[in-house]
Order: structure tokens, then C-alpha cells, then sequence
């Protein structure tokens, strides 16, 4: 009997052991979600490269093309004049290509011309202002310099304005066009519509002066000269014969003779005037002899 009921006893405290423990971890079920909702997991300690590759992930595209497109403080349109003395100007349009295309340049305008003793080459080159001053470096190199002039503009102030005068003139379009749409009579639609093609008219012109800065800002302009002297070829003079010669003495003679004659023709009124003072002078001294 008290084997069997200790083991009953045994058996009791068992299954209230475990419905206790069962009660316990409902209870921490119940819990835990609550204290994840109300405490906000802290953030995860991140090294500085971490901090760089979580920065180039949320960014996406390449840094050169970023740093392009945040504007720039100014606005400066650089432009060059170069001259230059070549020994052989095939080899330099070899080399000038080569130096053009590798600096991301292009040629927007070229022409070549012989005269004057030159062949001359005149070209115009677009560069980005980045390479500007190394690709006028190494045109340098190309020849003896003997002209060079640099040229800076400031257009920060003309490129906003532009810009301002080319939105208000799109809003006084967006104006004109709500008025078009409330518009009764047929007066008023042709009214209307003659503001909004002046207006038109005014938004392109805008838009092509502010095409034209962006360009000048984004390419560099060289205006470049190459030239090559080319040798003077001087003729050889010609053999003349005696009989040559003779014949050329006589035509100067007779030359000569005939320029005297028409020359003595020419001055027939001081002869005249001569002839007549003479003869009085003679006369006056005869009469005084007389005397």
C-alpha cells in the first residue's frame, strides 16, 4: 500500500509540474511579440567601408557620371587661338587626329588652302573642359607656337537668366492656353491663339540661346592653324642671242628718238615763249647800241 501510494503521489506532482511549465511558456509566447512591437531592434554597428558600399548601393550609377551632373559653381566657356609652324603638315593632321580623338575632342570645322607661300591648314576643335588644357598642351608639341591667345567668359549670370525669362515665358504659354480653353467667342480664340504663337515664337528662341550656352559650356572651342612653308622656286633667266640683242638695241634707239620727238612736241608753248624772249632781248640791245 505505500509503494502504490507513493507512486500515485509521484504520478500528481509530475502532470502539475508540466501543466505549470506548459502555462509558463504560452505565457513567454504571449509576451514575446508585444516586446519585439514596442522595442525597435537597434541598428547594426557598420565599419566606414560598410558605410561606403551601403552608400554606392542606395546611389546607382557610376561616381564620374554623378559628379557630372551636380551643376557646377560657374559657368565658364573657354576658347583658344593657336598658330602654329609645322615642318610637314600631313605628319601633324596624322598626329592632330590621334591627339583630338584621344582627349575625347572632335573637329567641328576644317579647311586647307595653298597661297601666299603656305599650305595652311585652319581647324576648329570641340574638347570638354577637362582636357582642355592638356590637349592644348600637346598641341604645343606639334610645331613652333607662334601665335597663341586665351580667352575666358563668365556666363553664370547670362545662362540664369535665360533660363528664368524661359520659364516665365512657358508660364504665360500655360496662361494663354486655360484662357484658349475658357474661351466663347470666336474673337477671343483668335486673340488668343495670335498671344500664344508670339509667345511660342519666344519660348524657341530662348531655348535655342540656352541650346547654344549649355554647348559652349560642355565643349571647349580651339581654333587652330597649322601652315608648312612652301620654297619659293625662283626661274632660270633666259639665253638671249646676238642677233636677239641687236634687234632689241635698235627698237631702244628708235624708242628713245620717237620719246625725244613727241617730248619736244609736248613742250612746243615754252620753246615758242623762248624764241620770242630771245629775239626781244636781241632787239632792246640793238636799239641801245644804235643809241
Amino acid at each position: 500500500m505505500k509503494s502504490s501510494l507513493s507512486i500515485a503521489v509521484g504520478l500528481a506532482v509530475l502532470l502539475c509540474g508540466c501543466s505549470h511549465a506548459k502555462k509558463e511558456s504560452v505565457a513567454v509566447a504571449d509576451v514575446a511579440p508585444q516586446y519585439m512591437m514596442s522595442a525597435p531592434a537597434a541598428p547594426p554597428q557598420s565599419s566606414d567601408s560598410d558605410d561606403k558600399e551601403a552608400t554606392a548601393d542606395v546611389i546607382p550609377g557610376p561616381r564620374p557620371y554623378i559628379e557630372s551632373v551636380v551643376a557646377p559653381s560657374r559657368l565658364l566657356i573657354y576658347h583658344a587661338d593657336l598658330r602654329l609652324k609645322v615642318a610637314s603638315l600631313p605628319r601633324a593632321s596624322t598626329r592632330l587626329d590621334s591627339l583630338v580623338h584621344r582627349n575625347g575632342g572632335y573637329l567641328s570645322a576644317a579647311t586647307e588652302v595653298r597661297a601666299d607661300g603656305e599650305w595652311r591648314q585652319a581647324m576648329t576643335i570641340r574638347v570638354v573642359p577637362s582636357r582642355f588644357e592638356p590637349l592644348m598642351a600637346a598641341l604645343g608639341g606639334l610645331g613652333t607656337v607662334e601665335e597663341k591667345k586665351l580667352t575666358t567668359d563668365d556666363v553664370t549670370a547670362q545662362h540664369a537668366d535665360v533660363a528664368a525669362r524661359l520659364a516665365t515665358k512657358r508660364a504665360v504659354e500655360k496662361r494663354y492656353i486655360d484662357l484658349l480653353a475658357r474661351a466663347r467667342k470666336i474673337s477671343e480664340v483668335l486673340e488668343v491663339e495670335g498671344k500664344i504663337g508670339e509667345v511660342r515664337e519666344e519660348i524657341e528662341s530662348t531655348e535655342s540661346r540656352l541650346k547654344t550656352l549649355n554647348d559652349e559650356v560642355a565643349y571647349s572651342t580651339i581654333s587652330l592653324t597649322c601652315y608648312q612653308p612652301l620654297p619659293h622656286s625662283v626661274p632660270e633667266a633666259p639665253v638671249v642671242s646676238f642677233a636677239s640683242r641687236l634687234v632689241e638695241s635698235f627698237y631702244t634707239g628708235w624708242t628713245l628718238i620717237t620719246s625725244l620727238l613727241i617730248g619736244m612736241v609736248a613742250i612746243w608753248p615754252f620753246l615758242l615763249l623762248g624764241g620770242v624772249g630771245w629775239w626781244a632781248v636781241r632787239r632792246w640791245r640793238r636799239s641801245i647800241a644804235q643809241a
